[in-house]
């Protein structure tokens, strides 16, 4: 830099000794007063609304990259927020502290108010995204809330959809869980096969249950309590009384978060009707007792 700034000022002076009508240049001595300040480095954000080819956990502004949400994509990024106050200093959080989970609370609401619903009750899974350590203790301090499509209710892994996903929870919407017939091997549930409610079946999507107060531990305890919720959900569905008879009217079967999702601070328990001594062949959803009767 010092010898191309020495080069500069020589051209000037040949300058003027050539045209005889340009002031000569005389140098002050200083090397930066001359020069506009270098603006401040701009730290990495990913947008939101925007879709996506891949789904981290950790998003690198190296490999970052955003696909037209008509074509083929894996993710949806609806929502960017940020760390403040305590969740901003120090280490980046990690799942199971508080300041991850009231970010997920945040990405909660805002894909519900995305796609028009609670997305518990759809093929869909919420996966939240950090910046990685280095961009952290840089300064980063954003967090992203992806939306995908899923398979199924028992395979959750994320599955490549054309077209965007806002709206998606509005009308009579495909993603939204309904009519199941569970294939058991023995008396072990292997899978949920999903059916038109009108076809033979077992079970039925009821609702969800926000379980917040207890750990990933006590809550693998906890079976017969999330029974008794999920239940609970199972009567006022089918407009029954909650009461000693319900047992003889169904069961229940519920899918909760993973771990990894539950110490991030997703509590929602999904809730399906059971009917072990009979086949439906139509929803149950305000049958009452005669369309629900004690077996």
């Amino acid at each position: 830099m010092r010898r191309w700034l020495l080069a500069l000022a020589l051209a000037g002076t040949a300058t003027v000794a050539l045209t005889g009508c340009v002031p000569p240049h005389r140098a002050d001595g200083d090397l930066t007063d001359d020069w506009a300040a270098l603006p401040a480095p701009r730290l990495f954000v990913p947008a939101t609304d925007a879709c996506l080819p891949r789904l981290t956990a950790v998003v690198q502004a190296a490999t970052y990259e955003t696909v037209d949400c008509a074509g083929s994509h894996l993710a949806e990024s609806v929502h960017v927020g940020t760390f403040t106050g305590p969740a901003a200093q120090g280490a980046r959080p990690e799942p199971g502290s508080p300041a991850l989970r009231t970010a997920r609370a945040e990405c909660d609401q805002r894909a519900r108010e995305v796609i028009g619903g609670d997305w518990h009750t759809a093929r869909l899974t919420l996966n939240i995204a950090l910046p990685p350590v280095t961009a952290w203790v840089a300064g980063a301090r954003w967090f992203r809330c992806d939306l995908a499509e899923t398979d199924s209710i028992d395979n959750t892994r994320p599955i490549n959809r054309a077209g965007s996903l806002r709206g998606a929870m509005v009308g009579d919407s495909p993603l939204v869980h309904r009519c199941f017939d569970p294939k058991l091997i023995g008396e072990n549930l292997n899978y949920m096969a999903p059916v038109l409610c009108t076809e033979p079946h077992r079970a039925e999507f009821v609702g969800v249950f926000e379980e917040r107060d207890m750990s990933w531990a006590d809550f693998t305890r906890a079976a017969p309590q999330v029974h008794r919720r999920c239940m609970a959900l199972i009567a006022a569905f089918a407009a029954v009384p909650n009461n000693a008879d319900l047992p003889y009217r169904a069961g229940s079967i519920f899918y909760p978060p993973s771990q990894r999702e539950w110490e991030e601070g997703d509590r929602g328990v999904r809730c399906f009707l059971w009917s072990d001594d009979r086949r439906l062949t139509r929803s149950v959803r305000g049958a009452g007792p005669a369309g629900l009767p004690v077996g």
